[in-house]
């Protein structure tokens, strides 16, 4: 955002996808913990996606970092993603799971998925990765459709959407088990959620605010789940589903 109050999209390919507004403690923190121990698959894909018109979508490597800890701690083996873009979540889940583990992979894009399928292949971990391709919300309907898929996966990621997340959250409820987790990305964006309802903000940042804004509400308010909001990339928020 302009210091004169013009309205500037809060991401874009020339920032970086993180909170603190220190450059040089973000660098400092992914050349000391991040680069030196990255996946060389995610290398690789991360600086494909990179190239990509937008490439703004990708999730940073620190994001994928906590993630890939997050399901290795828990022992996930069946997890959904909602909101693929060229795979790098699915990838650093593919990496994190055992070798029997599963991904139902969502994304209304197989073009975008198709770009960072041969590295996911090369990586080894593509028979863990079952893509779908179309509007999520039918799909996960299609997944509650069959009695045997409720409360069958441990973790759930989101990143798709915004104004459909309210949507997702209560299906994905229903679709991981009692003490598994759902991931939800973007839950800050970019801080506007704290700005004033005046800050000069794009009408697309506007939106998405006020979505992030209303699901964050939502949250606080769920009885079914433990939260906790971390400021990692651009929000996340962990959902432990308790009842």
């Amino acid at each position: 955002m302009a210091a004169s109050g013009e309205a500037k999209d809060i991401h874009t390919n020339e920032t970086t996808k993180t909170l603190l507004k220190n450059e040089a403690l973000y660098e400092y923190m992914l050349d000391t913990m991040v680069y030196p121990r990255e996946n060389e698959h995610l290398r690789e894909l991360r600086l494909i996606t990179e190239q990509h018109t937008y490439a703004l979508m990708l999730s940073p490597p620190d994001e994928e970092q906590l993630l890939s800890m997050l399901l290795k701690v828990m022992g996930a083996r069946n997890t959904i993603e909602v909101g693929v873009f060229t795979g790098g979540s699915v990838l650093a889940t593919a990496l994190a799971i055992p070798d029997d583990g599963k991904i139902v992979a969502i994304d209304v894009s197989r073009e975008f998925f198709d770009i960072g399928r041969p590295v996911i292949e090369k990586a080894g971990v593509a028979h863990k990765v079952d893509f779908r391709e179309g509007p999520a919300l039918p799909i996960l309907d299609d997944l509650l459709a069959d009695e045997g898929n409720e409360g069958k996966f441990d973790f759930a990621f989101v990143d798709a959407d915004k104004g459909n997340y309210e949507n997702y959250h209560e299906q994905l409820l229903r679709l991981v088990r009692v003490g598994g987790v759902l991931a939800y990305d973007n839950t800050l964006w970019g801080g506007s959620v704290a700005m004033p309802d005046d800050a000069p903000l794009t009408e697309g940042d506007r939106v998405i605010r006020a979505a992030m804004k209303a699901f964050n509400a939502k949250i606080a308010a769920d009885a079914r789940v433990e939260a906790v909001q971390l400021p990692v990339a651009d929000g996340i928020t962990l959902c432990r589903r308790v009842v």
